[in-house]
């Protein structure tokens, strides 16, 4: 499984997190969830993702699909 914040909230639904957040006086992150799964890599693969994270200042996964 893999997450990231929600990138396109529809408007009341929006509304509805901005009323909780008031509500609960804390601010709510919206995530997304996709079934993946991470991809077993080569050691080879993994050097070239983790050079790829420290240029980029990013985390990466590789998935399967």
């Amino acid at each position: 499984m893999l997450c990231s914040i929600a990138p396109d909230v529809a408007q009341d639904s929006l509304k509805a997190i901005n009323d909780l957040e008031k509500d609960l006086g804390r601010p709510i992150l919206a995530y997304s969830c996709n079934a993946l799964s991470a991809a077993e890599l080569s050691e080879e693969q993994v050097a070239k993702i983790k050079e790829a994270e420290e240029k980029l200042g990013l985390t990466l996964v590789a998935v399967n699909g």
